[in-house]
């Protein structure tokens, strides 16, 4: 029997209504009667689910940052040749001198 198979503790015993309303209130949160007892419902739901998890035996589990092993995954910064400018400039809807002409946007008169 693993130690998922064993009977977690109730919602009642995780958090209580007055835990949600207290929760709700340093948070700022105006919560209705109906929401309360969903909070408290799902709140009970993760609880349960994390005790399971830190039921479980991790003692062999080696520590990790993810769970594939990865490599650099980045290509090596190399430096290379640019673009000829002329080149670029030929492509340019409107040049202005050796730079890209663009209408003005900000401080438009």
């Amino acid at each position: 029997m693993s130690s998922l198979d064993t009977e977690p503790p109730s919602a009642s015993e995780q958090i209580s209504v007055e835990e949600v309303i207290h929760v709700a209130k340093l948070a700022r949160l105006q919560l209705s009667e109906e929401e309360v007892k969903t909070f408290t419902d799902q709140l009970a739901s993760v609880l349960r689910y994390a005790s399971q998890v830190a039921a479980l035996d991790t003692a062999t589990v080696e520590p990790t940052a993810h769970p594939m092993a990865m490599v650099n995954v980045f290509r090596e910064d190399l430096p290379r040749p640019g673009l000829n400018r002329e080149e670029v400039l030929d492509q340019a809807p409107a040049v202005e001198g050796a730079f890209f002409k663009v209408p003005r946007i900000v401080g438009e008169e």
